[in-house]
C-alpha cells in the first residue's frame, strides 16, 4: 500500500525520513535532546526513543524560553468517538512539558470539523466533546494552566480571530494543502482558520507575545505549515511545532489506530478483561510459528506491536533493552511478551480510569471562561 499521510488519511508503512524531507520539517538532534534535558533537567522517554522526532522552530521557542519570554502550549482533539492508546501519546508528553516549564496550555476540541466531516448529528458530536474531555482531563494537567476551547461554544471569541486568518488563505492553498474537491462542503474549507486562532490566542487575550509550541502528530502537519504562513501576516509568531510518530495499530506495523476499528486499539474505557483479550487475540507478533522454531531463531521486536507499544509504557531503558534481546534470542516467548504489556497497559488504564471518574466532578475547571 502506497503511504498516504494527511490529517484525514494515514495509510501504508509510514516513511518518516521521507516525511522530514516532503513535510520540510527537521529531524530532532542529539544536541536538541540535551538542551531540553539541561533546561527541563531530564527527558522525557518519548523524546529518547524518537517517538517524537522532528519539529519546526524548536530552537527558537528555547532560545526564547531562555531569554525569560515563556511559550504556552496548543495542542488539541477532534471528538467523533472513543479515545483510544494512540490519542494519548501525545498529551501524555504535552502534560510533561506543562509540568517541566510550567507552561500554560490551550487545548482546543473541534466540534465544528468533527461535524463537517463525520457523518454523526451535531448532538453525537457534543457528546463525544464531553466524553473527551473527560479523558483529556484524566492526563492530569493542571487546572490553573489549563484551557479547554471548544469551537462552537467559544465561537465568540474565537470566530472575530478566524475571519482574519481565513481572508489571508486562498481556496486555492486549501485544495493544495488537503486535496480538497469542489465537492467538499464549505464549512471544511474555513474549518482551519478556526483551528489557526490558538495560535495566537492567548497573545490576543493577554495582550502579551509569547511563542507557542505546538506538540501533535505528524499528519496534521498540514494544517499548521498554511497557519505559518498565514500568522505572521496578522503580525503574529509563527508557532513550533514537534512531531510525533503514529503509535502503531495494533494489527500490525502500518497505518494508524483508530477508533472505529476496535480490533486494531485499546480505548481507554475498556476493562481488564477486553485490555487482555485484545491484546491476544489481535496484537501482531514479530514471533516464530512455533515454541520449538522461537527458541531457535528468536522474534523480531521491531515489527512486534507489543514490544512497539512497550516502548510507550515501560519507561525504564535498560529493562526495555533487556526485553528486546530476550526477544529477539528466543528466550521471550510472544505470549510473554504479550503478558509483560497486559501488566502494563492495565495498570496504566486502571489509574487513567480512575482519574476519568473523577473529572466528572471537576471538568468546568479546565474549560476557559468566557
Amino acid at each position: 500500500m502506497v503511504m498516504k499521510v494527511n490529517p484525514y488519511e494515514v495509510e501504508g508503512k509510514i516513511d518518516y525520513d521521507r516525511l522530514i524531507t516532503d513535510f520540510g520539517i527537521k529531524k530532532i538532534t542529539d544536541a536538541d535532546l540535551k538542551r531540553i534535558e539541561k533546561l527541563a533537567g531530564e527527558t522525557h522517554h518519548f523524546l529518547r526513543r524518537g517517538i517524537f522526532f522532528a519539529h519546526r522552530d524548536l530552537k527558537w521557542c528555547l532560545d526564547e524560553y531562555e531569554k525569560g519570554n515563556q511559550f504556552f502550549i496548543y495542542t488539541g482533539c477532534g471528538p467523533s468517538g472513543p479515545i483510544h492508546l494512540g490519542h494519548l501519546t501525545t498529551w501524555i508528553f504535552t502534560k510533561w512539558l506543562q509540568d517541566k516549564f510550567g507552561a500554560e496550555l490551550y487545548f482546543q476540541f473541534t466540534d465544528d470539523e468533527k461535524f463537517l466531516y463525520k457523518d454523526k448529528s451535531y448532538e453525537e458530536i457534543q457528546e463525544w466533546t464531553r466524553e473527551n474531555m473527560l479523558d483529556v482531563a484524566a492526563i492530569g494537567f493542571d487546572p490553573k494552566k489549563t484551557h479547554f476551547i471548544i469551537d462552537t461554544k467559544h465561537a465568540g471569541i474565537l470566530y472575530p480571530e478566524a475571519i482574519k486568518v481565513a481572508k489571508k488563505i486562498t481556496f486555492s492553498t486549501i485544495k493544495a494543502a488537503f486535496g480538497f474537491k469542489d465537492s467538499n462542503n464549505i464549512g471544511s474549507i474555513f474549518y482551519t482558520a478556526m483551528q489557526t486562532v490558538p495560535v495566537f490566542l492567548h497573545n490576543v487575550l493577554h495582550k502579551e507575545n509569547k511563542p507557542c509550541l505546538i506538540p501533535l502528530g505528524v499528519d496534521q502537519d498540514p494544517h499548521f505549515r498554511v497557519s505559518r504562513d498565514v500568522v505572521e501576516k496578522l503580525g503574529h509568531k509563527k508557532p513550533a511545532i514537534i512531531h510525533a510518530k503514529f503509535m502503531p495499530p495494533m494489527t500490525g506495523p502500518e497505518g494508524k489506530m483508530s477508533s472505529s476499528n476496535p480490533d486494531t486499539a485499546i480505548l481507554t474505557t475498556d476493562d481488564t478483561k477486553t485490555i487482555k483479550s485484545k491484546i491476544n487475540k489481535h496484537a501482531f507478533s514479530g514471533g516464530q510459528p512455533t515454541v520449538e522454531e522461537h527458541r531457535k531463531k528468536g522474534g523480531n521486536p521491531d515489527i512486534d506491536v507489543s514490544y512497539q507499544w512497550l516502548r510507550y509504557f515501560e519507561e525504564d531503558d535498560q529493562k526495555l533493552e533487556q526485553i528486546y534481546k530476550d526477544y529477539k534470542s528466543g528466550k521471550l516467548l510472544s505470549g510473554e511478551l504479550k503478558a509483560i504489556l497486559i501488566e502494563k497497559v492495565t495498570k496504566f488504564l486502571t489509574e487513567h480510569q480512575k482519574r476519568r471518574e473523577l473529572a466528572k466532578k471537576n471538568i468546568d475547571k479546565f474549560i476557559l471562561k468566557l
